[in-house]
């Protein structure tokens, strides 16, 4: 029998309180951080309300091509998020294809797979288990590839000239730039092994919150979590692996001569 307790939107508004403080104390500090607080947390509630009536609608239906659609929408969007979140972003349509690219296919390939393979709902596309699953695992891959790939284009911008010399002495672009890729792998990894290593002593992750105040057995909740973790990292470190190399191919010419004018300027104007 299920304990789960349904919220009111008076609850809401109780909880809502704590975030009013923090504005508060933005504006007592000087930090003028209030604003973005407060469109964050209006931009939150719109979007999660009518996502909320969106998916009930998608689970009543249960369309192969009404979900198909909705998961196209949500990897343009995710997309775009990882485009407008790089101070440097490369120009042109190749600065959203090859981050949005990069995610999609790493966390669609790991979506199917664990869908079709793993977890085997009836039907395997069935949207109650493949719109949350995959927004898991596209929102954590999301993070990756846009710290990644910030990572590697702030350090070619910054290094084009050490990276230009050791093209001139012979080096290939894999060799000049490898130091600086490399260290934009490990940008993009630092937030799932974090949450790995964190998972379970420090913080109960919201699918197996949600699941155990749904009244599921919590060892049940534990084995989806695992399962979720393993996808999330795999599917991340796909996609900045994936984004990284992409972007520095882009970065570059089949003569190993590097091409910093694809890149815009910073958004501060640097």
């Amino acid at each position: 029998m299920s304990n789960y307790v349904s919220l009111g939107y008076g609850d809401l508004a109780l909880a809502a309180v704590f975030l009013v403080i923090n504005g508060l104390a933005s504006i007592w500090l000087g930090l003028g951080l209030e604003r973005r607080l407060a469109v964050a947390a209006v931009r939150m509630f719109v979007q999660l309300s009518l996502v909320g009536l969106v998916l009930k609608t998608l689970f009543g239906l249960a369309s192969p091509w009404l979900t198909g659609l909705w998961i196209v929408f949500m990897l343009l969007f995710a997309g775009r998020e990882v485009w407008a979140r790089q101070e440097n972003q490369i120009m042109g349509w190749w600065g959203y294809g090859i981050g949005g690219g990069a995610m999609a296919l790493s966390a669609g390939v790991v979506a199917v797979f664990a869908l079709g393979v793993l977890v085997r709902p009836d039907p395997w596309w069935a949207p109650q288990y493949f719109l949350p699953l995959l927004g898991m695992i596209l929102g954590n891959a999301m993070n990756g590839v846009s710290l990644g790939l910030n990572s590697l284009h702030r350090a070619i911008k910054r290094e084009s000239r050490a990276i230009e010399a050791q093209l001139m002495l012979g080096a290939t672009r894999w060799q000049a730039a490898g130091p600086f890729l490399r260290d934009a792998l490990k940008t993009g990894f630092i937030p799932i092994i974090n949450a790995m290593a964190a998972t379970g002593i420090v913080s109960l992750p919201g699918m197996m919150s949600g699941q155990i105040l749904a009244g599921v057995d919590p060892r049940e909740a534990v084995k989806y979590q695992i399962l979720v973790m393993l996808l999330i990292a795999g599917s991340t470190g796909i996609g900045v692996m994936l984004a990284a190399f992409g972007s520095l191919w882009r970065l570059t010419d089949d003569r190993h001569r590097l091409r910093p004018d694809r890149l815009s300027a910073s958004k501060d104007g640097a």
